[in-house]
């Protein structure tokens, strides 16, 4: 009976001590800050956009294939489209199409980098229900074309933002460079020869952004209100080949374990074992900000961590998804190849599968990692196009400070978090140089207009166009 009444008294404590953390885990009260308007020529930006998305910059692996004229037209463009930012902001441009832009400040420490890219994916267009690169306005306000999203729109509202204040007389007061790619989507090294330059110079960014999040609706459990998501760091990336051999023969007396057998073996396993979950700075940021503005039951979880920290974590793995990406290394199977014949045993059968690392692990740990888990030395690993982990940003800091105010002023009611982009951008390559480098695509976003990236009907709001605008007018007036 002693006993019992111990146990009870030990569940009454631990509920006491987890419903009193619940309840002072919420949102803080702030006051509400009064938010100036921005006036500017907003359908100049809107026309500037559409002047954009018409260059077909699309860029391939394959540089036959690429019309090298179109990135020509567009760079031709911008002296007409942003005539005083290209008289006030001298150009040096770098090998495989990088555009470097100074906007000379008062003062020369505590640079500022505004990036973007500006070719785009290709595009297939008998998918697509209005033409990619015609920029088509609909009656309902939608902008429609290849790049709208990625990234020609930032790319389109920095400079807007900084012809804007350029007229107006303003000036920085550091340094503001205007980092562009012509060859991000290829993974091309405009931005590293950029990075390179800043190196040499001894430029150490005091602040670094690029696309990434962006403030989209029910990201998160149990919060109502638009979150504006900015990324302080991304996932490494690995490509690893699996490659299972046998002595090959015709399919009509097969022998135990032949290479696909083993190899389907391994993806079992893969799968059954995933890696091990994290809770990185990134996702703690982000637990703690936004899990204050959810629901009771999701406040409880993430207030008591250390109680429901394997619930959720059981949660995650049987979900998958955005949330178990940002907890863990992720493993995707993606390819397989055997036999050239459907009646003959493969000699040889390939697997090929994408990790995307957590900050916690890299490369070296997840290809020991696999080899411990799939426990069959008849099959090699191979590790092909790679990258590790990038740093994590500050975020108690000016520089995310005035990132996440220039946010929240321009999209009003939106909750700024830190989170980890599973992508991969351009910025990765700052990772020597500084450690303020923050992932913001400056949009507000659907669900449907986040899946139109990379795919077809890319589509924006002219709302968003200006609202873009909107927000490099307040961040360049911070700089």
């Amino acid at each position: 009976m002693i006993i019992l009444y111990l146990l009870i008294a030990v569940l009454v404590i631990l509920a006491a001590v987890v419903i009193g953390r619940t309840v002072k885990f919420k949102a803080p009260a702030g006051e509400k800050k009064e938010t100036q308007s921005v006036e500017y020529n907003s359908d100049k930006a809107v026309s500037n956009l559409q002047a954009l998305v018409r260059c077909r910059t699309v860029s391939y692996y394959d540089h036959s294939h690429e019309d090298n004229a179109e990135f020509d037209k567009l760079i031709g463009l911008l002296p007409e489209l942003y005539p005083n930012f290209w008289k006030t902001c001298p150009l040096t441009r770098f090998d495989e199409r990088g555009l470097l832009f100074k906007w000379e400040g008062k003062k020369h420490d505590e640079a500022s980098v505004i990036m973007a890219h500006y070719d785009v994916v290709p595009v297939n267009e008998s998918g697509w229900t209005k033409p990619p690169f015609d920029a088509l306005i609909d009656e309902n306000g939608i902008m429609w074309g290849r790049g709208t999203l990625d990234t020609k729109n930032t790319f389109n509202a920095s400079l807007t933002a900084a012809d804007h204040l350029i007229a107006k007389g303003f000036v920085p007061e550091h340094d503001v460079y205007f980092a562009y790619s012509g060859g991000e989507e290829i993974n091309g090294e405009g931005a590293v020869n950029i990075v390179n330059w800043f190196s040499e110079q001894g430029i150490r960014p005091a602040l670094v952004l690029d696309e990434g999040g962006a403030v989209v609706q029910d990201v998160f459990p149990g919060v109502k209100r638009p979150c504006g998501m900015v990324g302080i760091a991304e996932k490494g990336m690995m490509n690893v080949k699996f490659t299972a051999k046998s002595a090959g023969g015709h399919a009509s007396a097969p022998k135990p374990g032949s290479p696909l057998v083993r190899l389907s073996r391994a993806a079992v396993k893969l799968e059954g074992h995933p890696f091990k979950y994290h809770m990185t700075k990134p996702a703690a940021e982000m637990f703690n900000t936004l899990g204050r503005h959810s629901s009771f039951l999701y406040r409880m979880i993430f207030a008591n961590f250390w109680l429901f920290g394997g619930l959720f974590d059981m949660i995650c793995k049987k979900g998958g998804g955005t949330i178990n990406a940002l907890m863990r290394t992720t493993v995707a199977l993606t390819q397989c190849k055997g036999s050239s014949a459907p009646n003959v045993i493969p000699p040889e059968a390939e697997m090929i599968a994408n990790l995307r690392l957590n900050p916690e692990d890299s490369i070296a740990s997840a290809k020991e990692y696999l080899r411990k888990v799939i426990d069959d030395d008849s099959i090699s690993i191979e590790v092909g196009d790679s990258m590790e982990p990038s740093p994590i940003s500050e975020t108690d800091c000016e520089a995310w400070n005035k990132v996440a105010e220039s946010v929240s002023e321009t999209w009003d009611g939106c909750i700024v978090s830190p989170y980890l982009m599973v992508q991969c951008s351009d910025s990765r390559h700052y990772k020597d140089i500084s450690n303020h480098v923050y992932k913001f695509s400056v949009a507000d976003m659907t669900a449907e207009q986040l899946e139109s990236i990379h795919g077809n009907d890319e589509h924006i709001s002219v709302s968003t166009v200006r609202k873009a605008t909107e927000f490099y007018i307040r961040l360049l007036s911070r700089c």
